[in-house]
């Protein structure tokens, strides 16, 4: 009988572990972001706001957001947002300088490699909802 009590104890604990690690929430999709500008020259930090499948101009550079996540509350933060940038190096010469993933808690593992501005995400939110 001890010993049936021994089994099932330790399949009931694994049930435990394994559902345990398998109810990773998903992240959520959000719909703006929130990205700094570094000006390496002036030392001049801007904040930008741009709506998901939006561009917005800044100095030189073109930024298109296609994609924002943000992991759920209960998890680690993290935003992971998909962008594409454009410089304007003259009147005739538009140069794509970054396309791909950039994520808020690691800006060096998928830096904008860029003479004069530094890019990271500060944010991917809900409209105008600073708590989410």
């Amino acid at each position: 009988m001890n010993m049936k009590l021994g089994v099932l104890n330790l399949i009931f604990i694994l049930i435990i572990f394994f559902i345990s690690f398998s109810s990773k929430s998903e992240p959520l999709e959000g719909n703006v972001v929130e990205i700094q500008i570094l000006d390496k020259i002036s030392a001049k930090i801007n904040n930008i706001t741009i709506n998901v499948n939006e561009s917005n101009n800044f100095e030189t550079l073109k930024i298109d957001i296609l994609s924002c996540f943000k992991n759920p509350p209960e998890e680690i933060p993290e935003d992971f947002v998909l962008l594409r940038i454009h410089d304007r190096i003259n009147k005739d010469l538009v140069k794509l300088v970054y396309q791909g993933w950039m994520i808020s808690s690691s800006p060096s593992s998928t830096p904008l490699e860029h003479p004069i501005y530094d890019l990271w995400i500060k944010s991917c939110k809900f409209n105008d909802d600073n708590n989410f």
